[in-house]
């Protein structure tokens, strides 16, 4: 047993403080209380304030080589979703197996360090340049396994059906490396997938649609209907104003309006965005218990607009966050600009209940569901896995406050400069802001971009 002493640990409802962990080798705990042990034990003395590492419900690996590259606008130029667009493809069409390997290394080992230990990678960069399969047809998704086994992080991976260009249209030549053209094609990828997935004791499986633009509206019902039934589904929709037009004009119907009638939406279906919706979807989709997937900084950077954060959660609808195309990798900025973005457009600042702990535990739970984490009722559970973000108790912001003030310092007055460090299975992955594997992770990032 490895036994920690923090000067706080949050549950739920409450801070134990201090808080004592043990840990078996395998990194389950074991043992959680404000005691000490009863059985003599080495304890490692922590300074610092613990929360449950954060699940990132949807990535796209590859986009962590253009962050930051796509940003000169000149201002004769309509630069908006649409043209970015074209510059992932370019990225997409760039990247060989071994450079989606190092690539996504470096981008885990970043979320390590920034808290998060799990990852949702929502892929679809499967075929090679020509838009060939390659002969083992898992082959980038392995990549991805891969750099989360170099990084140490949890990984989900979802290989996402893509078929089509936009609705009702043929693919374009530049998406070709996303293109899977028939349910059957798809299942042979989802297989060999899941193979892959096995090999790797700390990834799980998820499955999914691109968009209702990328597949045949029949399609996507029997992809649901024929594909895994106890996994995470997960699906982009209503992202885009012009989206919600094209599918208006397509299908007569906006896109969460014929998700709700079409698909047997539950608590497993991870729906992502979400950001154009009329009263009707807000409230008809928080009803069927499906989560919405936000990713306030890649929404933010993509100007795609403001979800109805409020509304949703007073309709008791759940939410996740995620780093998307991972132009920015903290956390807790996405969780305090999701409560900006309402604060900004209702002129108030009580737009979430109990804020900072609202938006973390909603996020954490939901989170939880995306990766397809086990069910939990606490965010530390003896038999559970312990994955957590550790946050410097001498850090000025942190040192001053009531305990009953830590998690909203911690979520609207902080940075990740006051992060210790972070721990999945029971074991420092991060410490003092530099990952246990960086120079290696960094150098093959370099080569790869390069």
């Amino acid at each position: 047993m490895k036994h920690f002493k923090f000067k706080a640990l949050r549950q739920e409802d409450q801070w134990l403080s201090p808080a004592y962990v043990g840990v078996d080798s395998d990194g389950i705990i074991k043992y959680l209380s404000l005691e000490p042990p009863f059985e003599p034990a080495a304890i490692e003395d922590v300074n610092g304030f613990v929360l449950p590492g954060f699940q990132n419900a949807h990535c796209h690996a590859f986009q962590f080589a253009m962050a930051g590259l796509a940003e000169i606008h000149p201002g004769h130029i309509n630069d908006d979703f649409w043209s970015w667009r074209e510059a992932m493809y370019q990225c997409a069409l760039a990247i060989s197996p071994d450079q989606l390997e190092g690539i996504a290394s470096m981008l885990y080992a970043e979320m390590l360090v920034k808290g998060i230990t799990h990852v949702a990678e929502f892929h679809y960069l499967h075929h090679d340049y020509k838009g060939y399969p390659y002969a083992n047809r898992a082959e980038m998704g392995e990549r991805l396994l891969t750099a989360a086994k170099n990084a140490g992080i949890k990984i989900t991976l979802i290989p996402v059906f893509y078929q089509r260009g936009n609705f009702g249209q043929d693919p374009h030549t530049r998406q070709r490396r996303f293109i899977s053209k028939t349910i059957d094609d798809y299942f042979h990828l989802l297989a060999d997938s899941a193979k892959s997935v096995s090999h790797y004791e700390q990834a799980s499986f998820g499955f999914g649609v691109h968009s209702l633009r990328a597949v045949n509206p029949k399609d996507i019902v029997k992809v649901v209907k024929d594909g895994p039934a106890n996994i995470p589904f997960h699906l982009h929709a209503a992202e885009q104003l012009k989206e919600v037009d094209d599918c208006n004009d397509y299908l007569k119907q906006r896109p969460v309006e014929w998700l709700l009638e079409n698909i047997p939406l539950n608590d497993r279906f991870h729906l992502v965005h979400c950001t154009h919706m009329n009263d009707a979807e807000v409230s008809a989709l928080a009803k069927t218990g499906a989560n919405v997937v936000l990713c306030p900084s890649t929404e933010g950077n993509l100007g795609d607009g403001i979800f109805r954060l409020t509304d949703f959660i007073r309709n008791r609808g759940n939410f996740s966050i995620g780093t998307d195309s991972n132009i920015s990798l903290n956390p807790t900025e996405d969780l305090r600009w999701l409560d900006y973005a309402q604060r900004l457009t209702t002129h108030k600042r009580n737009t979430v209940d109990n804020g900072g702990h609202t938006l973390f535990a909603t996020a954490l739970f939901s989170g939880r569901k995306a990766v397809g984490s086990m069910p939990s009722t606490n965010f530390f559970e003896l038999d559970k896995p312990f994955d957590a973000i550790v946050f410097r108790g001498d850090a000025p912001m942190l040192s001053r406050a009531k305990l009953e003030h830590t998690l909203p310092s911690i979520v609207y007055a902080s940075d990740s400069s006051i992060n210790l460090g972070t721990i999945v299975n029971g074991k420092w992955v991060v410490k003092n802001q530099i990952h246990y594997d960086l120079e290696m992770i960094h150098r093959e990032f370099t080569k790869a971009v390069k």
